[in-house]
């Protein structure tokens, strides 16, 4: 079998929802704010989540969420990182990381939210081993509003498979998402399992 790109996700592909959630109804900041405004305790709350927000997006930018980084973070070695700012992410493929078997490891997004509050985030890949699905994961990464600073997720530590059979090559179609179905990033990257680090 040919060992094919992994595709843009296939609707039975696409990340879990959470039964019984309904993703609330899209609001401007300043609605935010003025809602329920008798109500204390959610006034309390407001005020953390909201707590120094600050619309900081360049004007000629209309992205909500923008992903600049994903690393590949192992304990004990130093995170190997991929630029996803850049306008031309069809080459991360061509670039796979190298993970040494029966490793712990773990996914870190770096992202920044720049015009409103963004409900629901989740980060969810499909990997690929020779045009065949291998995994399938879906993180739920959370709520933020807009503020100066970057913010990041980590996901939860995986460890990579081990022998002969699981060496080789891998492809991987990560998407970032939210509540909406707006997708803020998809892209293709690659790792090879390796019996050792090089």
């Amino acid at each position: 079998m040919a060992d094919e790109e992994p595709q843009a996700f296939a609707e039975a592909e696409e990340p879990e929802e959470t039964p019984g959630y309904k993703a609330p109804a899209v609001k401007s900041l300043d609605e935010i704010k003025n809602l329920d405004a008798d109500d204390e305790s959610l006034i309390k709350y407001k005020q953390t989540l909201l707590a120094g927000m600050d619309v900081c997006a360049p004007a000629d930018d209309p992205a909500n969420v923008r992903v600049l980084k994903m690393a590949l973070v192992v304990d004990s070695r130093p995170d190997l990182e991929l630029d996803l700012s850049g306008a031309d992410l069809s080459t991360l493929k061509d670039k796979p990381f190298v993970i040494k078997e029966g490793v712990e490891y773990r996914i870190k997004i770096i992202f920044k939210v720049q015009h409103e509050i963004v409900t629901g985030l989740r980060y969810a890949q499909v990997t690929t081993r020779k045009g065949l699905n291998v995994d399938k994961s879906s993180y739920m990464v959370g709520s933020y509003p807009p503020v100066k600073t970057e913010h990041s997720y980590m996901t939860p530590p995986e460890e990579a498979p081990s022998g002969m059979i699981a060496r080789g090559h891998y492809k991987v179609c990560s998407k970032f998402i939210d509540d909406d179905k707006n997708v803020h990033l998809e892209w293709n990257w690659a790792f090879d399992i390796k019996k050792d680090w090089e």
